[in-house]
């Protein structure tokens, strides 16, 4: 037996067992040292939050308790190449963590307690190195034929460290205010359910901390390792962030809309505080429809504008977008639009349009305030209430309420239903109402959605001569031609989803418009012939097109020199036929009918428990009559309708007609006329007995769009009605038309083709109507209601038009003719 190969032998396995006991015992010191060095930063932490206790300040210290752990987390296996760099560095350079942008709430004191912290745990950490170091050194020398190499750590708990270490805040960052600690130490005190953070949060939490929980992954709890407080201001800013999409959707009209815009110039940057509304590039959309692309809204300061256009086209969403700024206006414009009732309540009208001056009530309560301590003998509110009669004065207090009742006079209301309560009117008056709260708090930008819609005739008249003498800016959407006319100063028009200006009333932007409408047909028609004949020279479709782009570029170009538009450089597209949005309304003539065709003899009429409207009436036409009825609201325009067409019983005395004559009634009220479950087609259909085809033809000669023929009643809008209302009329050959309200819901075209079409007409026909275009252009012979009679005014429309505004005692305003 060789005993030197098992001396040998046994002396191996000797060292190998002294190997593994001081290895054991290594790491039993370890252990040790780590569990001592973690009792001293707890008690170095308890420390601190007493301090910050008694300072009176409540701040978190998980975030220091993160940064101990990964510190220890790196010290436990150190390498060799890590003697040089034991901790990462701080620098200039460092990147902001996202928390640190949300706000750096930490104060002064705080900061240098954070950095003699991680100043103390570097020189720890750097000691344990080096001891382990010659530890590894000795055991080296003890071993000859294998080396011990120390594991590097990993490398994603060094970035932990190296991020942890940029989370901190800089030396040179400023004090927070008060206010802001104040704020801190508040959202600190909330309950500590952090846990619900949405995922917008998880993303950039679980980045920052990757691999530091214990036991969870970031996948399982992507906010395991987010201190409190990063928890506390990634709530605050996804509810801020909550907080700015609500106000953004509440300033949408309807939750259906979206709106987009340019950002403004650094020139209009300087003129937010102007009184000028300029927006560029703005873009509306309704139900995934656009109405606006690429619009410009221009509104200088002063003037009277009246935006027209197509029904259906976005007139009175953009007053609403504009009403709620969801479009950049300028801040100190405050805009206001009429377009909901007043409240019914125990309120008289006269004291709802004064409670509209809030800043007068406040100095009315002030001075009542004032002068009962004066009463009391308390001197000293006698300066003060000097100063609340001046501002008082200033405001023109002393003449609000006549004002206030002047303008509810003008609108129809006499004295007694100036003082009635809101309560005991209908939504038509309590419109009125509305609209003369408007007109008394005259808003900087005034928005009037189709006024003289709920209005009569007389207060039309009052509202157009009132409106000629308004100073401030005035937006109005009407189809009432004679108004526009009189009021406007400037046309908005609505046109393939963009806004065009002109300068002139309603009749100067025809003129212009029918002018640029043939240029560009001039044009259209220049480009179809080259085109023709660069195809008969041998280009090919596409080539044609493309030659014909590129000379309409350069053409652009050339026009463009002198703008800095960013449109300049965009290729140019071949130009379309121009749309000419045109609308036919006939009504077939009758036969002959021998006169008297249809009257009212001594007929006396009221409704039940109410005065008599009409006492002793004697009314009758002929077949050549054009007749408009005319009077105040309530004084029985439209019962006299019902009476002619026999709807209505006289109570005394009888209504004569020919036998063979036809009516034919337009009701304003359309419930009680159509069929709203039906289709116009099949209304049509029941009621004549009419093909399928002949009843769609007839509706389209009113201008109601296909589509719509075969939608019911109930889903079509208010002019899509009516114009079902007008086939109706035609199918019935009337021998004389009766209508109530004809322009209620049509478009300017629409009552030019009415008036056309009436002028053609060889019927009698008698109409109650607000619209003076209408009974101007048909040359009706107007009878005015009053006095429980109907008699005809001498003289034109003019005539009863200064008549009516003398008896209120306004002052006529003379608008001078425009130049051709």
């Amino acid at each position: 037996m060789d005993y030197g190969l098992v001396e040998g032998q046994f002396f191996e396995e000797l060292s190998a067992d002294n190997k593994q006991a001081q290895e054991e015992e290594a790491a039993k010191e370890k252990e040790k040292e780590l569990q001592q060095q973690q009792q001293k930063k707890k008690e170095k932490e308890k420390k601190k939050k007493d301090r910050r206790k008694q300072k009176g300040g409540g701040d978190d210290d998980e975030e220091d308790r993160e940064i101990t752990e990964r510190l220890k987390k790196l010290s436990v296996q150190p390498s060799d190449d890590e003697e040089s760099d034991p901790a990462p560095r701080k620098g200039k350079n460092q990147s902001k963590n996202i928390f640190a942008a949300l706000g750096d709430n930490d104060s002064e004191e705080e900061q240098n307690e954070d950095e003699e912290e991680e100043r103390t745990s570097k020189k720890d950490k750097g000691k344990k190195v080096k001891e382990e170091e010659e530890e590894k050194k000795q055991n080296k020398k003890a071993k000859k034929n294998e080396k011990a190499k120390p594991k590097k750590p990993p490398p994603e708990v060094v970035k932990e460290v190296v991020k942890e270490e940029e989370k901190k805040p800089k030396k040179n960052n400023k004090k927070q205010k008060p206010a802001q600690i104040q704020n801190r130490f508040g959202a600190l005190d909330d309950d500590d359910d952090d846990d619900d953070i949405g995922s917008a949060g998880s993303d950039q939490g679980s980045g920052d901390e990757e691999g530091g929980g214990e036991g969870k992954t970031p996948a399982e709890d992507p906010f395991a390792n987010l201190s409190k407080k990063e928890k506390k201001k990634m709530k605050k800013q996804m509810d801020y962030e909550k907080q700015v999409a609500t106000m953004k959707k509440a300033t949408a009209a309807e939750n259906d809309f979206s709106v987009s815009q340019a950002e403004m110039s650094s020139r209009q940057a300087m003129l937010e505080n102007a009184s000028d509304i300029k927006l560029e590039k703005f873009s509306i959309s309704a139900h995934g429809k656009e109405l606006f692309v690429n619009a410009d809204l221009y509104v200088v300061a002063g003037r009277r504008y009246g935006l027209v256009g197509p029904n259906g086209k976005g007139k009175t969403t953009l007053l609403k977008h504009i009403a709620n700024r969801a479009l950049n206006i300028p801040p100190n414009i405050d805009v206001l639009l009429c377009e909901q009732e007043v409240v019914a309540d125990e309120t008289p009208a006269v004291q709802a349009v004064l409670k509209a001056d809030t800043k007068r009530l406040k100095l009315l309560e002030q001075e009542k305030r004032l002068q009962a301590r004066l009463e009391k003998g308390d001197d000293s509110a006698a300066e003060r209430l000097e100063k609340v009669y001046e501002e008082l004065r200033a405001t023109g207090a002393a003449s609000a309420e006549a004002k206030a009742r002047r303008i509810l006079a003008g609108l129809g209301f006499t004295s007694e239903m100036q003082d009635r309560e809101t309560r005991r009117f209908s939504g038509g008056w309590r419109m009125r109402v509305s609209l003369a709260r408007a007109l008394f708090m005259e808003p900087t930008l005034l928005m009037l959605d189709e006024p003289t819609n709920h209005l009569d005739l007389n207060a039309v008249i009052w509202l157009n001569n009132y409106l000629q003498g308004w100073k401030k800016t005035l937006l109005i959407v009407s189809h009432d031609q004679g108004f526009l006319d009189d009021v406007c100063t400037d046309i908005m028009h609505l046109d393939q989803q963009k806004l065009y200006y002109y300068r002139g009333n309603y009749m100067t932007f025809k003129k212009m418009y029918q002018q640029k409408q043939k240029e560009m047909l001039k044009q259209y028609e220049k480009q179809e012939k080259k085109l023709k004949e660069l195809k008969a020279g041998g280009k090919s479709s596409k080539q044609a097109e493309k030659q014909t782009k590129e000379a309409l570029t350069r053409k652009q170009q050339k026009c463009q020199k002198k703008k800095t538009d960013d449109d300049s450089n965009e290729p140019a597209e071949l130009l379309k036929r121009p749309k000419e949005y045109t609308v036919k309304f006939t009504f077939p003539n009758p036969p002959p009918l021998s006169p008297p065709i249809l009257g009212l003899h001594g007929v006396d009429f009221g409704y039940a428990g109410q005065k008599l409207l009409f006492k002793n009436l004697d009314f009758g036409i002929d077949m050549d009559s054009r007749v408009c009825i005319v009077g105040p609201n309530g004084v029985g325009k439209s019962t006299l309708l019902l009476l002619l067409t026999g709807k209505l019983t006289p109570t005394k005395g009888e209504m004569r007609k020919n036998h063979r004559l036809k009516i034919g009634f337009f009701n304003q009220q359309y419930a009680d006329q159509l069929n709203m479950e039906e289709t116009a087609t099949e209304y049509l259909q029941r009621n004549f007995n009419l093909p399928y085809q002949d009843a769609r033809k007839c509706l389209g000669r009113f201008g109601l769009e296909s589509h719509a023929h075969t939608i019911q009643i109930c889903k079509l809008s208010g002019g899509q009605k009516a114009r079902v209302v007008f086939a109706e009329l035609c199918c019935r050959e009337p021998d004389v038309l009766i209508l109530d309200e004809p322009t209620n819901n049509l478009d300017i075209e629409s009552i030019d083709a009415l008036a056309e079409a009436v002028n053609e007409y060889k019927g009698a026909v008698i109409t109650v109507s607000h619209d003076a275009r209408l009974i101007t252009e048909t040359n009706c012979q107007l009878w005015v209601v009053e006095d429980r009679s109907v008699n005809q005014i001498e003289g034109d429309f003019d005539d009863y038009k200064r008549e009516v505004l003398e008896s209120l005692g306004e002052v006529i305003i003379i608008k001078s003719k425009d130049k051709d």
